[in-house]
């Protein structure tokens, strides 16, 4: 099933090969050769997003425009899916979690997309930016503080800080106790790991999360879903937090990482600020590389290739942003311009905090280790071999090692309307005012083996 690396040779939709897939180590290695070679065949080819798994990829930017502006031709609902109705898609399939339906906004169109949609947008409304910011530097304080006096001077950022930075932001401004936040950063790593019972994990600590906000209601996000006038039932409260714990922390792990990698990289112009870093990866990697499945309300033409209705259409984020024909007015195009974040009725609703929290990240990173610096140059980073995101591998570095003093415990008192955050006061009083346990609850000491824990602890000064 598998195509040779080099496909330079193989006429575009030539009927003696099957498709092209986009998926293990050769497609790793070169996603751009893949993106050229498809792009020949016109604004969209087919391709094997998974084994066995055909779907219609768009690698023009203005196609893409196009399909995620018109929510009337082009709709989410993933149970119109042919080939899965029709028995076609393996059980076991990976694409299966990407693109199966779930009862959330992402995959809701007209009237029930709305009402979900403005849900999410209202509860994380309530965000206080410079909360926000302050939470990020706390978190990235405390994951620099854990590797930093390393007498070797080495770290692998994207395992040791980019990784878990945002689910330290996220499982806060969710409002978390520790014995639920070390569950929901388990899952959510699973899943991407591809663990074995990472989905079950991950449902069990919502369930549980949404359970004690009914008891004990905060100034968080989850409560701010809870308490909406929409009146969400607990199934469709489960089903945004899996999307934005989910859908929100792997692609910015990506973006801190590739925006740091860029940064410290032999190319990048000394004096340049780090929102550059961050602008460049949404556009020439995004993170968020191939998704967005889309599903033909009546067979429609495209680019001269017509598409049955109901086949899964998908936008190829990083190869509609490279587009060649953009280039020749992209410095014409606002710096926002990209689909890094979607675009249309589907776009991320938290792309501003999210490029807030990549830009805080990378800066409090170079502020702490001002002399940090690759091991090994930009281009010979090794990519993920995932057709859904564009992540490194890894990101190994080298610094002079320093003990970081303690800078836990000086968080501002949480505003009505804000979510929750970090203040001076120890954390489990602050986790009580905010109705996520009781004060001096016996298990909220005795649970902090996990990453959430020992940053709370940490918090704390213990």
């Amino acid at each position: 099933m598998h195509q040779p690396s080099d496909t330079s040779h193989i006429p575009p939709g030539c009927p003696a090969h099957e498709n092209l897939p986009l998926y293990g180590p050769s497609f790793g290695a070169d996603p751009d050769g893949h993106y050229a070679h498809l792009r020949a065949a016109g604004p969209s080819a087919p391709v094997d997003i998974a084994p066995g798994v055909e779907v219609e990829l768009v690698t023009s930017y203005d196609a893409a425009l196009h399909i995620l502006h018109n929510p009337a031709s082009f709709v989410r609902d993933s149970r119109r899916w042919n080939a899965l109705n029709e028995g076609r898609v393996p059980a076991d399939s990976p694409a299966l979690p990407m693109m199966g339906y779930r009862p959330n906004a992402l995959f809701s169109d007209g009237a029930a997309h709305a009402r979900l949609r403005q849900v999410v947008t209202d509860s994380l409304a309530t965000v206080d930016e410079r909360q926000l910011v302050r939470l990020t530097q706390q978190s990235a304080d405390y994951l620099i503080s854990q590797f930093s006096s390393d007498r070797g001077g080495q770290a692998d950022l994207m395992s040791a800080y980019a990784g878990p930075l945002p689910l330290l932001v996220f499982s806060h401004m969710f409002g978390c106790p520790p014995e639920i936040g070390d569950r929901v950063i388990s899952g959510i790593s699973g899943i991407f790991e591809g663990a074995p019972g990472a989905d079950e994990v991950l449902g069990g600590a919502l369930s549980e999360l949404i359970a004690l906000k009914h008891r004990r209601p905060g100034t968080d996000v989850t409560s701010r879903l809870m308490q909406h006038p929409a009146g969400l039932s607990d199934e469709e409260v489960l089903h945004q937090l899996v999307t934005l714990l989910s859908g929100g922390t792997a692609p910015l792990a990506a973006t801190i990482g590739t925006s740091t990698a860029l940064y410290l990289g032999e190319e990048w112009q000394a004096g340049l600020p780090v929102e550059g870093a961050v602008s460049r990866t949404l556009w020439n990697y995004a993170p968020i590389a191939n998704y967005a499945a889309h599903y033909p309300t009546h067979d429609v033409e495209l680019g001269g290739r017509m598409i049955r209705a109901n086949d899964p259409v998908l936008i190829s984020f990083a190869a509609a942003n490279t587009d060649p024909k953009l280039s020749v007015h992209r410095e014409q195009l606002s710096a926002k311009a990209h689909l890094g974040f979607g675009a249309g009725p589907h776009g991320c609703p938290a792309k501003d905090p999210a490029f807030m929290i990549a830009v805080t990240a990378v800066e409090s990173l170079l502020k702490r280790l001002p002399d940090v610096e690759l091991s090994r140059p930009f281009a010979a980073l090794a990519w993920v071999p995932s057709p859904w995101s564009r992540s490194l591998v890894t990101l190994p570095v080298r610094f002079t090692p320093r003990t970081m003093p303690f800078a836990g415990g000086d968080f501002g008192q949480p505003q009505t309307g804000s979510v929750s955050q970090p203040a001076a006061v120890p954390a489990d009083a602050l986790l009580a005012r905010n109705g996520q346990v009781d004060a001096g609850s016996a298990a909220s000491k005795q649970r902090k083996g996990g990453l959430f824990s020992r940053f709370l602890s940490w918090t704390r000064g213990e």
